[in-house]
C-alpha cells in the first residue's frame, strides 16, 4: 500500500515561546546512571540509562543499563532530589523494561553473535530487587510493553542485522517476530507464549522484517515498526495475528542541510526520503506517532501522525531540523545522514491536554507538542535540553513529571549518561537561554560552539559572539541580550580576500573603539601535519580581515597547542592596546602560570605578564576569556576542563597598574595579583543539569552588565546545551 504524505505547512520560525499564563516543563534534577552502581563496580567503565519505566505510584524509576548488565533503581519520591535506590545485576545486555504492579519485566539479549540470536525476559520483584523467573525468548529482544489491560507482555524479537557484515545489507537471517506472553499470577505463563510471523509483509526485505518497537492501545492492538523495512504492522494480540500492514512512506524535505562539510547550510532538498520509524506510540485508539530516525537508508528527520489504516494525518517535515539549528543544537556531522535523528516518543495526558514528546537523539533535544485532535496539526509548545543522546522518554502525568534517559556516556571526559527530570508548572520555560532569529532566506541563522563574547561600545545589551574551528567558516554573531531568551539577530563570515577565511580557530573577540573587531585565533604548533600559528586578526565590521599579526619568534618558539583563548582591547587610535589571554602554560612558563600578552598596534610592540592559575581536583586549569573593565583592570574566566561535581569555573579580576610587561624572551616576567570576583559553578548548576565544562565567553556591556556563555562543542559528543548567563552589574559600574 503506497501512502502519499500529507504535510501541514509550518511557520519557518521554528521556536514558539509558551504563553505567559500557560504551563511549561522545566528541568528540576539530573542524576547520573553511574551513581546507581554498586560500590564494587568500576565507575570508569561505561554505564548508561537507556529505557526507563516507573512504578505505579510514580515514586521509583526503573531503567536498563545495557553496559553494566543490570536494572537501575532511582527514588524520586522527592523528584527535585532523586536518590540512588539500588542496582540488580542480570546476565546479558538489557534492552528494555516495562512495569506492571509490583513487578518489572525486562528483556535481555544473550546472543553470542548476530547469527545466533538469543535472549530472555526476566520478571523482577521491584521492592525486593530480586529476579523471580525467566522466560526464554528464542531470539534477540528489543522493545517490550505490557498491554493496557495487564493480560499480556508483548516483546519485539528483532534479531538485528550485523552492520559489519556486507555493509549491513539485508536480508540477514534468522528473521525476527513478535512474542506475546500471558501474565499469570506472580509472573509469566512461558508455556503459553505465542509468536506472530512478520515476514512477507514489507517490500524492502520481506524475509527479514527487523521489527524495532511496539506499543499497545486499549483495543488490544499492537503497532509494530519494521524500521529497516520502512513498514508498520498492526497486530491483534488476543488472537496473535496481523490485522493490517502498510509502508511508512516517504517525505520530501525542503531547506535542510544534507552535506557534512563543516557548515550548517539549510538550503538543500531531499526528495523521497524514507521515514524508517523507530519508536511508535498510540496517540489514541485510532492514531499513532512515529519518530522517523532512519537506520538502513536515511530517515526523514521528523515525526509523523498516522491513522490506524495507514493514512498519514500529519508530518513535521523540516521543523525539527530548523528547531535544532535555531537553538544551537544542530549536529552538523550528521547532516549527510540523519540530522537531528528523532528516536524517542512519549504520549501522555496532562490535565486536559494530550501531549506528544519527541526525543531527538543527535540534537539532544526534546520537543513538546499538544495534540489538537484528529485531522488537525499539533501545536509546538517548547523545547527541553536533555543529556547526550536521549533514548527513553517517560511521562508521569499524575505527578506532572517527564523523565528522559540519555545514553551518551563519556567516562574519560567526565560527562556521564543521566536521567533528567522535568516538572510541569506555571513558571516560564527556562530554556533556551539563547536562540537565533531567521536569516534573509527564511531559515534560522546557524550557530553553535560559541567560544568568545564581546560587547558593543555604543549600544547597551548588544553583544558579539564567535564560533570556533568546529565549523569550517568562522562566524561573528550579533546578539541582542535585552531579549529573553537572548537572540542572535545577524551573522557575518570572517573573510580573507573576499572568501571565507580558512585555517582559523577563533577563540576570542573584542570590539574596537574605532570600529570593527579584534579576533584571537588559537594555533596548534604541535600538529604533526601542518602546524598552525596563533594569530591576532583585525577585521572590519563585516568580517573582512584587514590585518594579521603573528607572535615574534621569541614567543612563538615556546608556544603549545593551548594558545590564544581570549582577547580584549582598550583605548583608541595611537593609544589602542590589545590584551590576549593564553589558555595554559607554554614551554617557557613556570608551572601554574599562563601568559597575558600585550600588543600595541601603532608600534607593533609585544609584552608579556604572567597570570597565576589556581588548583583543580582533576584535569587542568586554564584561561578561557579576558575582558577589560577599565583601561588597566581586567576580568578573566579561569576554569578547568571538568564537568559536574569536579567543575571549577570562576571570574577573577586583576590590575596591570604599575606593572611593566616584559619584552618577549625576557627571563623575568611580572606576575599579576588576582582577586576572586565570582564563582560561576552555582550559576551553571542553577538550571539543574550537569555543570558544563566550557565556560568560554564573557563580556561587560556599555551599561556595565556582565554576561557569560558556554561553548557547546558543536553538539559533538555532548548535549549541545548552551547556557547564556546574566551576571548582574560589574563592580564599580
Amino acid at each position: 500500500m503506497n501512502i502519499k504524505p500529507v504535510l501541514v505547512a509550518l511557520a519557518l520560525v521554528p521556536f514558539a515561546a509558551n504563553a505567559k499564563d500557560a504551563p511549561a516543563f522545566n528541568r528540576i534534577a539530573t542524576i547520573e546512571a553511574v551513581r546507581m552502581l554498586p560500590l564494587d563496580r568500576d565507575r570508569t567503565k561505561r554505564s548508561i540509562a537507556e529505557i526507563v519505566a516507573a512504578t505505579e505510584d510514580g515514586n521509583t524509576l526503573v531503567y536498563v543499563d545495557g553496559e553494566q548488565n543490570g536494572l537501575g533503581f532511582v527514588d524520586i519520591t522527592e523528584p527535585a532530589t532523586p536518590r540512588p535506590a539500588g542496582f540488580l545485576p542480570l546476565s546479558g545486555e538489557l534492552t528494555s523494561v516495562a512495569v506492571r504492579g509490583p513487578r518489572a519485566y525486562t528483556v535481555v539479549d544473550t546472543s553470542p553473535n548476530k547469527r545466533e540470536p538469543s535472549g530472555y525476559v526476566a520478571v523482577v520483584d521491584i521492592a525486593a530487587q530480586r529476579e523471580l523467573m525467566r522466560c526464554a525468548l528464542g531470539g534477540q529482544p528489543d522493545s517490550t510493553v505490557v498491554s493496557r489491560d495487564g493480560r499480556f507482555l508483548v516483546v519485539v524479537i528483532e534479531n538485528e542485522r550485523d552492520e559489519r557484515l556486507d555493509r549491513g545489507a539485508l536480508p540477514q537471517l534468522p528473521a525476527g517476530d513478535l512474542a506475546i506472553i500471558p501474565l499469570a499470577g506472580a509472573g509469566l505463563d512461558c508455556g503459553a507464549m505465542r509468536r506472530v510471523d512478520l515476514t512477507g509483509l514489507a517490500l524492502v526485505a520481506p524475509e527479514d522484517p527487523e521489527p524495532e518497537f511496539v506499543d499497545v492501545n486499549s483495543r488490544g492492538e499492537a503497532v509494530v515498526t519494521l524500521q529497516e523495512n520502512n513498514h508498520i504492522v498492526i497486530v491483534d494480540i488476543e488472537n496473535a495475528r496481523v490485522s493490517s500492514h502498510f509502508s511508512a512512506g516517504t517525505v520530501t524535505l525542503e531547506k535542510v542541510d544534507a552535506t557534512r562539510d563543516g557548515v550548517i547550510s539549510p538550503n538543500q532538498r531531499l526528495e523521497g526520503v524514507v521515514r524508517e520509524p523507530d519508536t511508535v506510540k498510540w496517540l489514541d485508539d485510532d492514531r499513532f506517532v512515529t519518530a522517523n530516525e532512519g537506520d538502513y537508508r536515511n530517515g526523514s528527520r521528523g515525526f509523523t501522525i498516522f491513522r490506524r489504516d495507514g493514512a498519514v494525518e500529519w508530518d513535521s517535515g523540516n521543523f525539527l531540523e530548523h528547531l535544532a539549528i535555531s537553538l544551537g543544537h544542530y549536529p552538523e556531522l550528521r547532516s549527510a545522514n540523519r540530522g537531528n535523528e528523532p528516536e524517542g516518543v512519549e504520549i501522555a495526558t496532562f490535565g486536559s491536554e494530550r501531549l506528544i514528546f519527541i526525543g531527538s537523539e543527535r540534537a539532544s533535544l526534546i520537543s513538546v507538542w499538544r495534540d489538537e485532535g484528529a485531522g488537525r496539526a499539533p501545536t509546538f509548545l517548547q523545547a527541553l535540553p536533555a543529556g547526550p543522546a536521549p533514548e527513553g522518554l517517560l511521562a508521569i502525568p499524575a505527578r506532572g513529571l517527564l523523565i528522559a534517559a540519555s545514553e551518551g556516556d563519556n567516562p574519560e571526559a567526565g560527562l556521564r549518561s543521566s536521567l533528567t527530570i522535568y516538572r510541569r508548572g506555571m513558571e516560564p520555560a527556562a530554556y533556551p537561554t539563547i536562540r537565533s532569529e531567521n536569516g534573509p532566506d527564511g531559515t534560522p541563522l546557524p550557530w553553535g560552539a560559541l567560544s568568545g563574547l564581546a560587547a558593543d561600545v555604543k549600544v547597551a545589551g548588544r553583544l558579539y559572539g564567535v564560533t570556533d574551528s568546529f565549523y569550517r567558516d568562522a562566524q561573528i554573531l550579533t546578539i541582542d541580550a535585552k531579549q529573553t531568551p537572548a537572540r542572535i539577530v545577524s551573522s557575518v563570515t570572517v573573510s580573507r580576500d573576499g572568501k571565507a577565511a580558512s585555517g582559523l580557530d577563533i577563540e576570542g573577540i573584542a570590539t574596537r573603539a574605532d570600529g570593527g573587531f579584534w579576533l584571537a585565533s588559537e594555533g596548534n604548533p604541535e600538529r604533526k601535519e601542518g602546524a598552525v600559528p596563533d594569530r591576532l586578526l583585525r577585521v572590519s565590521p563585516n568580517g573582512a580581515i584587514e590585518a594579521e599579526y603573528l607572535l615574534p619568534e621569541a614567543l612563538a618558539r615556546h608556544a603549545m597547542r593551548f594558545g590564544f583563548e581570549g582577547v580584549t582591547a582598550t583605548g583608541n587610535g595611537a593609544n589602542e592596546t590589545v590584551w590576549i589571554a593564553v589558555q595554559r602554560e607554554w614551554k617557557d612558563d613556570p608551572k601554574g602560570h599562563a601568559k597575558l600578552i600585550r600588543f600595541r598596534p601603532a608600534t607593533q610592540e609585544w609584552g608579556v605578564l604572567h597570570y597565576p592559575l589556581g588548583q583543580t581536583p582533576a584535569g587542568w586549569m586554564g584561561l578561557s576569556e579576558i575582558a577589560a573593565s577599565a583601561d588597566d583592570t581586567f576580568i578573566v574566566i579561569e576554569r578547568n576542563n571538568q564537568w559536574g561535581d569536579l567543575a571549577v569555573k570562576r571570574l577573577y579580576r586583576f590590575s596591570v597598574a604599575g606593572l611593566a610587561p616584559a619584552a618577549p624572551g625576557a627571563a623575568n616576567i611580572p606576575v599579576v595579583t588576582k582577586a576572586l570576583l565570582r564563582d560561576i559553578v552555582p550559576d551553571l548548576a542553577k538550571p539543574r543539569g550537569v555543570v558544563q565544562e566550557k565556560l568560554e565567553g564573557f563580556a561587560i556591556d556599555r551599561d556595565g552588565d556582565m554576561y557569560a556563555v558556554t561553548d557547546n562543542d558543536g553538539v559533538q559528543g555532548v548535549s549541545g546545551e548552551t547556557q547564556f548567563l546574566r551576571l548582574g552589574r560589574a563592580p564599580g559600574r
